[in-house]
């Protein structure tokens, strides 16, 4: 596996995970600008371990988080709500922690970010919600402590984890607060890995139409 980092350079292959301790937020900085306009690897910093992560997603990646914001945007549109989708996107707040969910959604929030191209935490509220899919890595809830995303969904291994910041941390739930009355955490994933064997339109398809029987 060949890596290279440096202040002009990332170069990281699919499927690899690299932990850097003890830097900086002006490294985390740095290590943003050498990644110039790609997106990948992403790119995480947390202030209280003093670490910056970089991961570089495996293709099956890509494709379940393409089906599970699908499985959202169905969702969404079943209960008549607007929205506004990132992705990518790099949330940031100063000195403290940056992260790079594969998703996020503005939902309640959505008139306060309508037009904009870059979300400033300083002046922007959180996503409401955030998504990240593990396969290679495991993400923590703890990385999102200081952005506060207030429901931060992780799928891993075909699970759906739901967690809820409440109280300045993050609850691990077995109900989400978007979706009342749904049970996402049981049907979302059956969803996501039809899509990866039997195509994404099969699912979504077989997706709507579960959903008028519930």
């Amino acid at each position: 596996m060949f890596i290279t980092i440096n202040e002009n350079t990332i170069n990281l292959p699919p499927g690899g995970e690299v932990v850097l301790r003890h830097r900086t937020w002006e490294d985390y900085e740095q290590l943003l600008k050498s990644r110039q306009d790609k997106v990948i690897p992403k790119v995480y910093f947390n202030a209280k371990t003093q670490e910056i992560l970089l991961m570089s997603p495996l293709p099956g990646h890509g494709k379940r988080i393409n089906i599970l914001q699908d499985l959202v945007k169905i969702l969404l549109r079943y209960q008549n709500q607007d929205w506004e989708a990132f992705d990518p996107i790099t949330l940031k707040r100063l000195n403290q922690a940056g992260v790079e969910p594969d998703a996020c959604f503005y939902i309640n929030n959505r008139q306060a970010i309508l037009g904009k191209e870059k979300i400033d935490l300083t002046v922007d509220p959180p996503p409401d919600l955030g998504i990240e899919v593990d396969l290679t890595s495991t993400t923590s809830p703890g990385d999102y402590l200081a952005i506060a995303i207030p429901e931060l969904w992780i799928y891993r291994r075909g699970e759906l984890l739901i967690y809820l910041f409440e109280n300045e941390q993050y609850k691990n739930s077995q109900e989400s607060s978007t979706f009342e009355g749904i049970d996402v955490k049981r049907l979302l994933p059956q969803y996501v890995e039809l899509g990866f064997t039997n195509g994404s339109s099969v699912a979504l398809r077989q997706f709507e139409q579960d959903l008028t029987l519930l």
